[in-house]
């Protein structure tokens, strides 16, 4: 059985990541890392690699959800787990597209609203938010309180 580490604190994790440990987001349950990198930010969710060569350079990390993070047990677990990390760059990239900065923030919105719990979402800050699309914060406030 593979070795877990649940709930562990954003800096923890970050230390994790910077020593270069590969893990991966245990893709049983819903949760994910938001990942600041020197010129940008990430989003890994379930299933997605972490760690490695890949995020040596990471700065800090905010936990989303009940952080579990799994060390595979083999190379078909490590292959499959950065497959996964490439589709949620590619998803986050979606959120990007727009030219206009409230529809990437909708789009952004949108995708974590479906995936995530409210409780899970108002825990976050807008900041991280912004961060993931290149939107200012008040930008993400704005979507987040606008009357429907």
């Amino acid at each position: 059985m593979a070795e877990e580490y649940e709930n562990l604190s954003g800096a923890e994790i970050t230390e994790h990541l910077q020593k270069g440990n590969f893990l991966m987001v245990n893709r049983c349950k819903r949760n994910g890392l938001i990942l600041y990198k020197p010129h940008h930010t990430e989003f890994a969710g379930p299933g997605a690699a972490v760690g490695g060569r890949c995020d040596l350079d990471c700065q800090s990390v905010i936990p989303v959800g009940n952080i579990s993070l799994i060390v595979p047990d083999n190379f078909e677990e490590r292959q499959t787990a950065y497959k996964i990390r490439i589709q949620w760059v590619r998803l986050m990239k979606k959120s990007t597209e727009y030219d206009d900065p409230l529809q990437r923030a909708e789009k952004l919105m949108f995708q974590f609203e479906n995936f995530f719990d409210s409780q899970t979402l108002e825990q976050l800050p807008d900041e991280a938010f912004a961060s993931l699309v290149g939107v200012l914060p008040q930008t993400i406030k704005e979507i987040r309180y606008r009357e429907d």
